[in-house]
């Protein structure tokens, strides 16, 4: 069935598509996406990053596996890359928390800036001198693998707790090295001599700057926008977030700024906001993040050819293993040192630096420019990827239990707090769930403290709703109806964020954040 469909795709160019063929199309896409859905479920039980199962079912599609489909096409999977990169750094962006990436972001910009070039530096002289590259392949090779990962990093730590200072280090770094990375890999890969070194970095600052200005506009007037407009549908807050994000994007790339960086401030500006039907719009995200994902990686994997990649095995150990054990760590060591980072935490992003989709993406970048050897860079790429995502992968949570790094972290459960305006009355309806680990299980209405102007007006509890009273007590999977008026409804959101934290002794005992006039 799968020949069937794409020869129809290939005949489209010399008679037009028929409903039989869209149907078969339809039946192919939407199989592939619940095997990839199903996946998910594998890579979370053995620890595996699900990049992994989708470029496996790529490969399993492609002419060396069932499907035996050839497909050679890199400038498409450059394009379709690039729009799915847009989508998940926007995913990765309104999931940042601003109170951890805050005090992360000088080690962050330092790891994403200086521990870029250390990194191509000392990976692109190991893949010359240890494997005999070209300069201009090994630099491109060093610039390629030199950008983390954030999907692959947090799938593999999402289930362990982890201090908020590695959270936000990782976290905005993945966001931050995209960017000079990408300007990097095109530079390296345009024909002619690599001259004016002092200008290239003159160029990829300015075009940082510009990228991070846009970014920060975009996401301000656009949270600024969403929180004065009452939409008339609820639905319609997470398609103009994702909207607004892919505006980033492209009014950066337009400005001759960096993008991705521009859509990844944005996102996080957004994410920070306290946007209405705020939960929605993260699943709403988290979704396209998941589509992008598995598309993206489908396709990488229908654009390998396995039986080319057995002479380039060798040189992709000999890489990875330059990158992992002494680029990687350098850079971390060289760029956290005046931060005084314990060396526990430094050992932990060290071997958190695992390569997903960036890299792959990028190294379809020289084979558009037609670069010499293009086809070698990506395979030596992809086998890298693979092999050295295969050995960290599963080994992190691992060394983070080693480090002591997994332990001792005692954070409730964040609520999930959703707002929908109501114009007319200048208030906001917040709605919120009591999640398992939250201290506001057993606190009394009253002992909320809301400030004035805000009141708990009614209570779910297995299914059957209720007004509460002051002294009505709450419990794990409550869920609850609060009213706030305009100039409170900030302090309420603070106040049940600070109580779900730290009890109802939250802020007398220095215990998350108040504000506002308490009742």
């Amino acid at each position: 069935m799968v020949r069937v469909a794409i020869r129809a795709v290939r005949q489209g160019r010399e008679r037009p598509l028929t409903v039989h063929h869209l149907n078969q199309l339809l039946l192919v896409c939407s199989l592939v996406l619940l095997i990839a859905v199903a996946a998910v479920r594998i890579s979370s039980r053995s620890g595996l990053p699900s990049l992994l199962v989708y470029l496996a079912i790529g490969v399993a599609m492609g002419q060396d596996g069932i499907g035996d489909i050839h497909f050679d096409n890199a400038e498409l999977v450059q394009v379709i890359g690039y729009a799915a990169l847009v989508v998940i750094l926007a995913e990765g962006g309104l999931g940042t928390k601003w109170k951890e990436a805050k005090p992360a972001l000088p080690a962050a910009s330092a790891l994403a800036l200086a521990g870029v070039a250390v990194s191509v530096g000392v990976t692109a002289a190991g893949a010359h001198y240890l494997t005999g590259l070209e300069w201009r392949q090994a630099l491109i090779v060093g610039a390629v693998v030199s950008s983390t990962d954030a999907a692959a990093v947090f799938s593999v730590l999402r289930r362990i707790p982890l201090p908020s200072r590695i959270v936000g280090t990782l976290e905005a770094e993945s966001g931050f090295n995209d960017a000079p990375v990408v300007i990097l890999v095109v530079a390296f890969s345009t024909a002619g001599p690599i001259e004016h070194w002092y200008a290239l970095l003159g160029e990829i600052a300015l075009e940082l700057v510009i990228g991070a200005v846009i970014g920060l506009a975009v996401g301000w007037l656009g949270s600024l926008g969403l929180k004065h407009v009452a939409l008339p549908a609820s639905g319609l807050y997470p398609i103009a977030v994702m909207s607004i994000a892919v505006t980033a994007y492209a009014a950066g790339a337009m400005a001759h700024g960096s993008g991705f960086l521009a859509v990844y401030l944005a996102s996080m500006v957004m994410g920070n906001a306290r946007l209405p039907h705020w939960p929605a719009t993260r699943g709403f995200a988290d979704g396209l993040g998941w589509l992008a994902q598995i598309g993206m990686f489908v396709l990488l994997g229908l654009l390998v050819t396995p039986h080319e990649l057995g002479d380039d095995i060798l040189p992709a150990l000999v890489i990875g293993l330059v990158l992992t054990m002494v680029a990687r760590p350098l850079s971390v060591v060289l760029c956290l040192m005046p931060f005084r980072v314990p060396w526990q935490e430094q050992a932990l992003m060290s071997w958190a630096g695992l390569r997903g989709a960036v890299p792959i993406v990028l190294a379809t970048i020289p084979m558009v420019e037609g670069v010499d050897g293009s086809r070698r860079i990506f395979n030596i790429v992809f086998v890298l990827v693979v092999v050295y995502t295969l050995v960290q992968g599963p080994t992190l949570p691992w060394l983070a239990r080693k480090l002591r790094l997994g332990k001792g972290v005692d954070e409730a459960a964040d609520l999930g707090i959703e707002s929908a305006p109501l114009e007319r009355l200048r208030g906001h309806l917040l709605s919120l769930t009591i999640p398992e680990g939250s201290k506001m299980h057993g606190v009394e209405v009253s002992e909320l403290r809301l400030p004035t102007g805000a009141a708990v007006t009614l209570v779910v509890r297995d299914g059957k709703s209720f007004v509460p009273l002051p002294t009505t007590g709450l419990r794990r999977g409550d869920e609850l109806l609060v009213v706030a008026t305009d100039p409170v409804r900030d302090a309420a959101e603070a106040r049940l964020r600070a109580v779900g934290h730290g009890g109802k002794l939250a802020g007398w005992l220095g215990t998350g954040e108040t504000s506002g006039n308490h009742r």
